[in-house]
């Protein structure tokens, strides 16, 4: 992917970019910020371009044996490390210094990702000093980092730092878009919003089962319905598939009271609403602001109930017949 693709993040790619022009690049990076706002896609993007064996001004241009290599996840100059467990060990690093006692195998230049580089213990990043400290020549290391404090400060003095930091709702919007085609509008627009600016996070945060929960409940209660008996049967039918939901309850909470906050804020600034919007539009139609109100109240009195380890059951009857029957 060239750096053209990726969606916001224009302070840290104006940085790399300068560099790559100048020829001026540093022999180790450390990219912090937030997961998931595209840190590890632009060091790949980076790595792609500059292991690009390609004359032409475009890179990475996708067609050279480098390039193909790269996408494949076989090129031997690109050396990708990762936690083994919850951190990265000594023996990783022991071994990865082994191989850049080597020269590079094809076009004079090795690069080295190190994934989650705040999960490094104090043995494991004192072996990794001595390497930015005396780099080999021909290598470029990159260090992915959510959190630099966790990081040795020599560490973090030897690299040069590119700071990240989360999208805004609509460049989050873009990325989940382009990378879960599969998802709806409507869903995509949540899960801009649940990922607070961090779209790498929706996969975490993207449960089928509980998305599609969250649109019936969603959809039953903008319907409606007159009679109470059918409300009372629609809340307990609804309550028994939620409270099976276990340790994704929380995220439907999250998702129900983030919709009733939008409709809240949406409401408060009588703003036009767009195509996708349907759904809080019809919101604003079938309740006023204090049944919203009491609807994120009872959303967040059920949080506490199952935090409190009451009947996952129980809460989650008296939360949805608060909602299709208060």
């Amino acid at each position: 992917m060239p750096f053209s693709q990726i969606i916001g993040q224009t302070k840290a790619l104006n940085l790399l970019g300068r560099a790559l022009q100048g020829g001026r690049m540093a022999h180790g990076y450390l990219f912090t910020g937030p997961e998931g706002v595209g840190k590890s896609t632009t060091a790949r993007a980076l790595a792609a371009q500059l292991l690009c064996q390609s004359t032409g001004e475009s890179k990475p241009c996708g067609h050279c044996s480098s390039c193909k290599k790269f996408a494949a996840g076989s090129h031997p100059d690109f050396l990708w490390l990762q936690p083994e467990g919850a951190s990265i060990k000594i023996n990783q690093i022991r071994e990865l210094k082994k191989a850049l006692s080597f020269a590079p195998l094809e076009r004079g230049l090795r690069i080295v990702l190190i994934d989650d580089a705040q999960t490094m213990g104090r043995e494991a990043g004192n072996s990794l000093l001595k390497l930015l400290e005396e780099p080999p020549p021909d290598n470029l290391l990159l260090l992915i980092a959510s959190d630099a404090e966790p990081l040795l400060d020599t560490l973090v003095s030897r690299c040069q730092v590119i700071p990240f930091a989360a999208l805004t709702e609509a460049q989050a919007a873009q990325v989940i878009r382009r990378t879960h085609p599969q998802l709806s509008p409507e869903e995509v627009r949540t899960m801009a919003k649940l990922t607070g600016g961090c779209p790498g996070r929706t996969d975490a945060l993207h449960s089928h089962e509980v998305i599609s929960l969250y649109q019936e409940c969603l959809h039953a209660l903008l319907a409606g319905t007159s009679k109470q008996a059918e409300a009372v049967e629609q809340a307990l039918a609804l309550a028994g598939q939620l409270a099976e939901l276990k340790d994704d309850l929380n995220l439907f909470f999250d998702l129900l009271s983030l919709f009733f906050k939008e409709v809240l804020t949406s409401a408060l600034c009588t703003r036009e609403l767009d195509a996708e919007e349907q759904l809080l539009a019809r919101a604003r139609e079938c309740w006023n602001l204090q049944q919203v109100s009491a609807m994120v109240e009872a959303i967040e009195k059920a949080r506490s109930d199952v935090a409190r380890n009451c009947s996952r059951t129980l809460v989650c009857e008296v939360l949805l017949l608060a909602l299709f029957c208060g």
